[in-house]
């Protein structure tokens, strides 16, 4: 099943933008080749600064393909970018209603068996790390990949906190900065299918999957992490002050 054509809305927001991250920002991207070429599969990249989603979304439409978020529903609510978003087909994930994980989650695993490809950063926030590590992560990516059986595919980003630091506003574009993108094979999680979904199940998918994001990163930094890593579950709630453009979905 091939993947569907760049919606209009998306193309015509790259038009715009894709001049000006090539002229502020150098890019050093490797791994394209294990991103699947049919079907629907699950991208989970680490999360890192508020304009992931902007070079995510860069890296993907160079490669031809459709970026589709799963994305906290107040932006849905933002003029102007809420339009695009719906125009885009990007996934809304309702924090404040009950069931709102199970709806997103209905809707992005239909969205993968129909062979589309559906990003998911499994932390659903940006790293509190002090040095930029993943941190541990929820259910959600996982869960959509044994649902579907399908790819999940680990992806590792680091330099877009170089421009804009976390839970900062205003970027920092000169001297101009390097992103690094690491595409890796599929996690293996073949051990773990056709088996029920339970929550001790989900995370150890999980963990798999930030353990494989962690190792490269690792490689592309050439040292290992010096501290334990932080559990998103022992963060405090920052729904007041954390603008995350991502959602993400519980297990």
């Amino acid at each position: 099943m091939q993947h569907r054509p760049i919606p209009r809305a998306i193309r015509g927001f790259a038009f715009f933008v894709r001049p000006w991250v090539m002229v502020l920002m150098k890019r050093d991207w490797q791994g394209a080749e294990n991103l699947p070429t049919e079907g629907g599969y699950v991208l989970a990249p680490n999360h890192v600064s508020h304009i992931d989603p902007v070079l995510v979304g860069h890296f993907m439409i160079d490669h031809d393909l459709p970026p589709r978020f799963l994305a906290k529903d107040g932006l849905f609510d933002v003029p102007l970018l809420g339009r695009l978003m719906r125009a885009a087909q990007q996934i809304p994930v309702y924090r404040t209603s009950t069931g709102a994980g199970h709806e997103a989650l209905g809707a992005a695993v239909a969205a993968v068996e129909a062979g589309e490809v559906i990003i998911v950063y499994p932390e659903g926030t940006i790293s509190r790390d002090p040095g930029g590590w993943p941190m541990s992560g929820r259910s959600g990516a996982a869960r959509i990949a044994l649902t579907t059986g399908r790819p999940l595919i680990p992806m590792m980003q680091s330099g877009a906190q170089e421009i804009l630091r976390p839970y900062t506003k205003w970027p920092r574009l000169f001297p101009r900065k390097t992103i690094r993108i690491r595409v890796g094979p599929a996690v293996d999680l073949s051990d773990l299918e056709g088996q029920p979904l339970t929550e001790e199940l989900l995370d150890r998918a999980t963990d798999r999957l930030m353990d494989v994001l962690t190792a490269m990163m690792a490689e592309l930094r050439g040292e290992l992490p010096t501290s334990p890593r932080i559990d998103v579950r022992s963060l405090r709630s920052r729904s007041s002050t954390d603008h995350s453009s991502t959602g993400s979905l519980e297990g």
